[in-house]
C-alpha cells in the first residue's frame, strides 16, 4: 500500500519531473487531437481538389467548358429547371463561335450533356469553397487552430477564390462572336491548371506538417539534406513545367495531331512547327511544336528523376531513399502512359489516366521533398 503524501510535503526533483511529464503529455494530447481534426478537414479538401482537377480534365476533353456562357457564383448553382430555362441557356450558347462553326448539329438534348459537365465542374468548385469556409469558421470558433496556422488557412481560401476568377477569365477567352475561336486560350488553361496543382500541393504540404508536432519538425529541420533537397527542388520545377505544357497540349487538342512515336510526323522535329505569326504564338498554339515540347519534357523529367534518385542514394535516411525510388518508378510509368496516349490519339480513358498519374507524380515529389526537409530519425540497422 502506497504511503499518503502529507499536505505540506515538499516535492522532490523526481516528483516535479513526473508531474511535468504528465502535464506535457496532456497538453500534447490536446494539441494532437486538434491537429488531427484539421488534418482530416484538409484531407477532405485535398480529395475534393483532386476530383476537381479530374472533372476539369474530362470537361475539357468533352468540349463542355463553353456551354455555360455566364459567370454567376451564387445563382449559377441552380441549373435550368424547366424547358423554357433550358431553351434560354441553349440560345445563349448558340451565339458563340463554338456553336456556329463546330456544333450546329447539336440538339437541345445534346447541349444538356455538355451543360451538365460544366455545371458539375463549377458546382464542385462551390462545394470546395463551402467546405473550406465552414471548416475555418468551426475551428476558429472552437479555438482549435494551432499557433501560426490561421494565415496559412486564410491563404488557402484566397488561392481558391483566385482560382475561381482565373477559371472565368479562361472561359471568357472562348466566348467570342465572329472571331472564329472554338476553345479557350491555351495559356489561360495552363495558368488555371497550374494553380490547381499548386493548391493541391499546398494542401498536401499542410497535411504532412500537421502529421508531426512543430517541435519535432523544428528538430528534424536541423538534419535536412541540402544535396537531396536541391534535387527535389529541381525535380519539382521540371514536373510543374511539364504540367503547364500538358495543359497547352489539352488546350489546342495537340495530342491528336501526331500519333506516331518515337518520331513525330515521321521526323525528329515536327513539320510546319512554326507557321504562326508572331513566332511566339507557335509555342502556345502550334499543335506539332506544343506536342514536341511535351514529349521532350517527359524525357527530361524521367532523366532528372534518375539523377535525383542516384543523388538520394547517399542519404543516411532510408525513407528518403525509398521515396525518391518510388518517384522514379511513378515518373517512368507516367512516361509510358504518355506514349500510349499519343499513339491512341489522346483517347479519353488514356488521357484522363495520364492526368491522374501526373497528380500522383506531383504528390510523390512533394512527399520526397518533405522527408528531405524534415527527415525522420533512422536507426543504424535501418541505415
Amino acid at each position: 500500500m502506497t504511503n499518503k503524501r502529507k499536505i505540506f510535503e515538499e516535492l522532490t526533483a523526481d516528483n516535479r519531473s513526473e508531474q511535468t511529464s504528465v502535464v506535457s503529455s496532456l497538453i500534447n494530447q490536446g494539441r494532437n487531437k486538434s491537429r488531427r481534426a484539421i488534418q482530416l478537414w484538409l484531407s477532405c479538401l485535398f480529395f475534393l481538389v483532386l476530383s476537381m482537377i479530374l472533372v476539369g480534365g474530362l470537361t475539357r476533353l468533352n468540349d463542355a467548358g463553353l456551354s455555360i456562357t455566364e459567370w454567376a457564383p451564387v445563382v449559377g448553382a441552380i441549373p435550368p429547371l424547366d424547358i423554357d430555362s433550358w431553351q434560354r441557356e441553349f440560345e445563349r450558347y448558340q451565339q458563340i463561335d463554338e456553336w456556329r462553326i463546330q456544333n450546329q448539329w447539336m440538339s437541345l438534348t445534346d447541349f444538356k450533356v455538355i451543360y451538365w459537365w460544366e455545371w458539375g465542374h463549377r458546382q464542385l468548385g462551390r462545394v470546395i469553397g463551402v467546405v473550406w469556409l465552414v471548416g475555418l469558421i468551426w475551428f476558429w470558433a472552437k479555438k482549435q487552430i494551432p499557433t501560426g496556422w490561421t494565415p496559412r488557412l486564410l491563404l488557402l481560401g484566397a488561392l481558391g477564390g483566385l482560382q475561381g476568377l482565373i477559371g472565368w477569365w479562361m472561359v471568357a477567352s472562348g466566348l467570342t462572336q465572329g472571331h472564329g475561336i472554338l476553345d479557350v486560350a491555351s495559356y489561360r488553361l495552363a495558368i488555371h491548371l497550374g494553380l490547381a496543382f499548386l493548391i493541391l500541393g499546398y494542401l498536401w504540404w499542410c497535411i504532412l506538417r500537421l502529421n508531426r508536432l512543430e517541435s519535432e519538425l523544428l528538430k528534424a529541420h536541423q538534419y535536412k539534406e541540402p544535396r537531396s533537397l536541391l534535387g527535389a527542388n529541381i525535380l519539382m520545377g521540371v514536373a510543374f513545367l511539364q504540367v503547364l505544357i500538358g495543359a497547352l497540349v489539352a488546350g489546342i487538342d495537340a495530342g491528336q495531331s501526331y500519333t506516331d512515336w518515337p518520331l513525330i510526323g515521321g521526323q525528329i522535329f515536327p513539320p510546319n512547327a512554326f507557321f504562326l505569326d508572331p513566332i511566339i504564338r507557335n509555342f502556345f498554339e502550334s499543335p506539332g511544336l506544343v506536342q514536341f515540347m511535351h514529349r521532350i519534357g517527359g524525357y527530361v523529367l524521367v532523366i532528372v528523376c534518375c539523377i535525383v534518385w542516384l543523388m538520394s542514394r547517399s542519404s543516411a535516411h532510408s525513407q528518403t531513399r525509398r521515396l525518391f525510388g518510388i518517384t522514379l518508378l511513378i515518373g517512368t510509368l507516367q512516361a509510358g502512359i504518355g506514349v500510349l496516349t499519343v499513339i491512341h490519339g489522346a483517347a479519353l480513358p488514356l488521357a484522363i489516366l495520364h492526368q491522374f498519374i501526373a497528380i500522383v507524380v506531383w504528390i510523390s515529389i512533394l512527399q520526397a521533398r518533405f522527408m528531405t526537409t524534415y527527415p525522420k530519425p533512422t536507426s543504424v540497422r535501418q541505415s
